[in-house]
């Protein structure tokens, strides 16, 4: 059993907590707060303790691993002293807003032999399991290109006052709440991206929040293939993802349905059981750490991830392709 703290209460962190109640790999058994009177009902709820010293976690032999749910620019610094504090690492995505600090990120853990996770829970839907498969066997033949979208309403409930609200913590619109989960698997299917073209307007969220709401890219990819990006914070939820390869192609949306078509036929719709992703990612987590993986998401993925990230705002400011290194 991994014993873990979680650094970060809010809605998600709670979520996360919530998930492996009852687990058999993972356990949370510290909270941490800047202000831990604030979750009394959480620890009356779950009878785990939220103290305020993230230092004092660190030097806890009883704790393995920290789970990090904090604001994204927080997260180099708190994997480095959990790094030097030899505790294996699972955090929330992003994993930084920079190449060279996601990069310092991953180096801390490798340097000192822990165990790095980054929360894609969607790596653990069904629907994109079973098309990473069918992908991976053939099934489509080889991948030419990748739409995807994954949009909703968030921004219409942002607190001007919340992190969450800053071009700062959030750059790019719904990239770090939403797309980054679709960048995340388009990366997994077409390998590392090569360049970006990107659009980012603020449209229609509240004037006294400081972030866009309408952001699209285009996309190449080292391999070859092409992509399209969209996040749109401000309409219907969507999480869609198309890939079209050269025998056919195979479309998610959401968790549970697929539907595939090849070069003959009709398309073939599939409907795949629930599963709680927050559980499987965590218990993913505890299985690397068992079996001394330094990292579940490979580095040079989660890099190239952040390196778009970064590459998005520079194209929207500059009106151009970026190059990714």
């Amino acid at each position: 059993m991994l014993n873990a703290a979680i650094y970060g209460l809010g809605r998600w962190g709670n979520r996360l907590v919530e998930s492996v109640q009852g687990s058999g790999k993972i356990q949370v058994v510290k909270g941490i707060s800047r202000d831990p009177a604030k979750h009394q009902e959480f620890s009356q709820k779950t009878g785990i303790k939220v103290v305020s010293s993230y230092g004092r976690v660190l030097k806890d032999p009883e704790i393995g691993a920290v789970i990090l749910a904090t604001p994204h620019s927080l997260h180099l610094k708190q994997i480095q002293q959990a790094a030097k504090a030899g505790k294996h690492v699972f955090c929330e995505k992003p994993l930084t807003l920079t190449r060279k600090t996601a990069e310092k990120a991953v180096e801390a853990c490798r340097a000192a032999g822990v165990t790095l996770s980054i929360g894609f829970n969607r790596r653990h839907a069904p629907s994109f399991v079973e098309m990473m498969n069918r992908i991976r066997a053939g099934a489509i033949g080889d991948v030419l290109h990748v739409e995807a979208t994954h949009s909703g309403p968030t921004g219409y409930n942002l607190d001007a006052a919340s992190w969450r609200s800053t071009r700062a913590e959030a750059p790019a619109g719904g990239m770090t709440a939403r797309g980054i989960h679709t960048l995340d698997g388009m990366i997994q299917i077409a390998g590392p991206v090569a360049s970006v073209y990107a659009f980012s307007d603020k449209r229609k969220v509240a004037p006294e929040v400081d972030m866009d709401d309408t952001t699209s890219m285009l996309l190449k990819f080292a391999g070859g293939a092409t992509g399209s990006l969209s996040t749109v914070f401000v309409t219907a939820d969507l999480y869609r993802m198309h890939v079209f390869g050269s025998k056919g192609w195979i479309e998610m949306r959401g968790d549970t349905e697929l539907i595939t078509r090849g070069l003959q036929g009709q398309p073939e719709r599939i409907t795949l059981p629930a599963a709680d992703k927050e559980k499987a990612e965590l218990e993913a987590f505890a299985d690397a750490v068992a079996e001394k993986k330094n990292f579940v998401v490979p580095p040079e993925e989660a890099i190239n991830g952040v390196a778009v990230l970064e590459a998005i705002v520079a194209s929207a400011a500059k009106g151009k392709p970026i190059k990714i290194q």
